[in-house]
């Protein structure tokens, strides 16, 4: 925010100190919320004064560029800007950040206008709760999290079945193992990461039941670095490549680039399986050849939908579950790695859709 290149020298003085101050307070306060950036712009929607939908985007740590779950998020937003025309302002989470920022942030977001706010990642629950509370006429969106400390009648609580589609990789690893022995990193060892790790353990043991399974968490909360820490996802994956395992999963973020690099490193016929975007796409291209498949987690399709009923005015509180049938969560096939097995998870995704499996939630 500035103000006028020139002051007309009839204005006070004191008029123009206020201004002063107000840029500064202003600046100070975004400055205090994490990296900050404005994006897109459109003509339609509605947002606070008129104009385009304003929506901002509090990215959890790591933010756009994490070639893993903010970057699904972030495609989301995209299309919101391409397709419906809204205004954009994203702000991303420091690592070890207070509690007292996220709420800020989120604050200063609706301070500048931004009457659609979308929170990734369950860190922001209670911020979201709070902030959302104190401001009735803004809409909120949290991704997953569906607890009550999140709740409110502006919020929409966005979660996945993330265990769905992990049953669905941990099959795909069984039928692809050499060694009859695979592995799962996971960055933080909270309730959702449990998810992923439950739904690949049953998968595999539907496939093959005395297949050998490692699992290793990269941190133990409230310590989540496990999602931003390439060298420690190495070092796990690096453990369980030379106890035998021949595959390994990751649900850990920007840790799983350590994992894909451990792949590389444990040399021939050692496989790394993504998560989130389909990351034989997104991830360093030296590393793309050794990802056996992704567990696609579209929360691009969840942003887009709440942006979407907010334009149109069919928004609706409460949790929202983008599950497999709903292609919410799917496995990739960029490299034609699992084209051999396809006939056989085709059958396996199908009796999760009618309800047959009963895919866990818990390991």
């Amino acid at each position: 925010m500035a103000g006028p290149q020139h002051l007309n020298e009839e204005i006070p003085l004191r008029r123009a100190l206020t201004m002063t101050v107000v840029a500064t307070t202003l600046t100070l306060g975004l400055a205090a919320c994490g990296s900050d950036s404005d994006t897109g712009s459109g003509s339609s929607g509605t947002g606070k004064g008129g104009g385009a939908l304003k929506v901002g985007m509090a990215y959890d740590v790591g933010g756009r560029g994490d070639q893993s779950f903010n970057d699904s998020a972030a495609k989301g937003l995209d299309k919101a800007k391409s397709e419906l025309g809204v205004s954009a302002k994203e702000s991303e989470a420091n690592t070890g950040e207070a509690e007292s920022a996220r709420e800020q942030r989120l604050q200063t977001l609706v301070d500048g206008g931004y009457t659609t706010v979308v929170a990734v990642g369950f860190a922001y629950a209670k911020a979201v709760g709070k902030v959302a509370k104190e401001n009735p006429d803004v809409k909120f969106a949290i991704i997953d999290d569906a607890s009550d400390d999140s709740k409110g009648d502006n919020v929409e609580q966005i979660t996945f079945s993330e265990n769905e589609g992990s049953y669905l990789i941990g099959a795909a690893a069984a039928l692809k193992t050499k060694t009859n022995h695979i592995g799962f990193v996971g960055g933080v060892q909270t309730p959702l990461i449990k998810k992923f790790e439950a739904g690949y353990i049953a998968g595999a043991k539907k496939v093959k039941p005395s297949i050998k399974i490692d699992s290793t968490y990269l941190t133990q909360p409230p310590d989540f670095t496990g999602f931003a820490d390439p060298a420690k996802g190495k070092t796990a994956a690096d453990g369980q490549f030379q106890a035998g395992a021949d595959i390994v999963y990751h649900a850990a973020g920007g840790s799983g680039a350590g994992v894909f690099n451990a792949a590389k490193a444990a040399g021939a016929n050692k496989w790394a399986i993504g998560v989130d975007s389909d990351q034989a796409l997104t991830a360093d291209p030296a590393v793309r050849s050794l990802i056996l498949t992704s567990m696609v987690k579209n929360v691009n399709v969840g942003v887009y939908d709440f942006i979407k009923s907010v334009k149109d005015g069919s928004f609706k509180a409460g949790n929202k579950v983008f599950d497999l049938k709903s292609g919410g969560v799917s496995v990739a096939t960029t490299g034609g790695h699992i084209d051999d097995i396809k006939t056989k998870l085709d059958p396996l995704r199908e009796q999760i859709i009618s309800g047959s499996i009963k895919v866990p939630t818990t390991p």
